[in-house]
């Protein structure tokens, strides 16, 4: 059997959704728990209008973006319970998560050019044991045959008030009124768009995480993996 044939039978657990719902810090654990690798594609996104800053090439420049996309030099280093982001052997974990880089990723992902430029690298995350996929268009369009998709979502209020509470922790200030505006704008832009639009794979579990704690999350997961048949039974 081929290695290609052999990552093809390998698990996926899509986590899509909007931004501040908790992919990313699901995901992670997610995966620690399982020992199963992670994407996290949003980064790929942020890495990609990170790298367009740093050699000057414009946000309306679809073709040149796309290049970028990709020839991106980048390497996720897991140490100490965290992913390290590497950009073009710089260390770009915190600033990719800005808000600034997080509003270009936005711009960028609606460029057909630059999705598609990205769509086999994602893909190529798929790896035995298994895979958990976190993103916007991981069920809809990178991964539809995976076995078990998930929606994460929350209140646009709610995710306002992580966000703060994360850069508060970065030491860093922002307005709850200006971050939920951020936050409203990016959801509006990821659903409207015209290439893979932010919304649930049809065969997707949609799971509000307003009122729920992170391990109430990882644990509900871990439930529905095992349901499946992905897991052995505890």
């Amino acid at each position: 059997m081929s290695d290609s044939q052999t990552n093809l039978q390998a698990p996926v657990l899509t986590i899509d959704g909007p931004g501040g719902a908790g992919k990313g810090t699901i995901s992670r654990l997610v995966a620690e728990r399982l020992g199963w690798h992670l994407l996290d594609s949003g980064a790929l996104y942020r890495l990609t209008a990170l790298a367009a800053g740093k050699h000057d090439v414009s946000l309306d420049d679809e073709a040149s973006l796309a290049e970028v996309a990709r020839h991106l030099e980048v390497m996720f280093v897991a140490e100490g319970g965290t992913t390290r982001v590497m950009l073009e052997g710089s260390d770009a974990t915190t600033t990719i998560r800005t808000e600034q880089v997080g509003d270009a990723a936005s711009r960028v992902a609606a460029l057909p050019g630059v999705r598609e430029a990205l769509l086999s690298r994602q893909r190529d995350f798929r790896q035995p044991p298994g895979l958990v996929a976190d993103g916007r268009d991981m069920g809809t369009v990178v991964f539809t045959d995976a076995p078990l998709k998930i929606f994460l979502t929350a209140s646009a209020e709610e995710r306002a008030h992580r966000r703060q509470a994360q850069l508060r922790e970065a030491g860093v200030g922002a307005s709850l009124s200006s971050l939920l505006k951020e936050i409203q704008a990016r959801d509006a832009r990821d659903m409207q768009r015209s290439v893979a639009p932010l919304k649930p794979a049809e065969d997707a579990i949609t799971l509000d995480t307003t009122r729920l704690t992170i391990p109430e999350v990882v644990d509900r997961l871990t439930e529905l993996l095992t349901q499946r048949g992905l897991l052995p039974d505890a």
